[in-house]
C-alpha cells in the first residue's frame, strides 16, 4: 500500500504487520520499496512482538520474500494471489486498510516522512482500542472494563497514555 504526495511526484511506502484476529501488530512508513525496508520493518516487528510468525501473508514482491526468508526462516510464506487456490483467506488483512485510506483522504496526505510515521502510530493505537484489541486492564491498575461507560474508558485511555 503506498500514498503519494505533491500530485503523485513523491511515493511513501507503508508496511503492516497484522495479526491472524485482526489488530495491527506494527507499522513502518519508508520512501522505497525495497529489501532493506522489507528486513527493517520485519526486524522491527519481531523486536516490539517478541514473537517469531509461523505463518506471513505478503505480496508477490521480491523483496518482500527475501525479507521473509532472512528474518524469519522457519515461518510459512503465503504470497496474496497464491493463497485463493488453496482456499487461505487475507480478509483482515485488506479489511485493515481501509479506515486508514478514509481517514487520509479526507485529510491533506503525509508532509514528511517522520509525521507520516507518527500519525500511523497513533492513528493504529486509537483503532485498536476502539476494537478492544487492547485490553485496558493490563495497562490500567484498577480498571474494570465491565459496566465502564464510555467516560471511564475515555479516563483509562488518558491515564494509560500519561503514565
Amino acid at each position: 500500500m503506498f500514498f503519494f504526495r505533491d500530485g503523485g511526484k513523491e511515493k511513501r511506502y507503508l508496511y503492516r504487520a497484522i495479526d491472524d484476529q485482526g489488530p495491527v501488530l506494527d507499522v513502518l512508513l519508508r520512501e522505497h520499496r525495497d529489501t532493506v525496508s522489507a528486513e527493517a520493518f520485519f526486524r522491527r516487528v519481531l523486536t516490539t512482538s517478541g514473537v517469531a510468525s509461523t505463518t506471513i501473508v505478503s505480496d508477490h514482491y521480491q523483496s518482500s520474500i527475501q525479507a521473509v526468508q532472512a528474518v524469519f526462516p522457519a515461518a510459512t510464506h503465503v504470497r496474496t494471489g497464491l493463497h485463493r487456490a488453496r482456499g487461505e483467506t487475507t480478509k483482515c488483512v485488506e479489511r485493515s486498510h481501509i479506515p486508514t485510506r478514509d481517514r487520509l483522504r479526507s485529510s491533506r496526505g503525509l508532509k514528511t516522512l517522520a509525521t507520516g510515521q507518527r500519525f500511523f502510530e497513533g492513528f493504529e493505537a486509537v483503532q485498536a482500542l476502539g476494537r478492544d484489541a487492547i485490553h485496558l486492564e493490563r495497562l490500567v491498575p484498577g480498571y474494570r472494563s465491565a459496566g465502564a461507560t464510555p467516560q471511564d474508558r475515555a479516563r483509562a485511555m488518558a491515564a494509560a497514555i500519561t503514565t
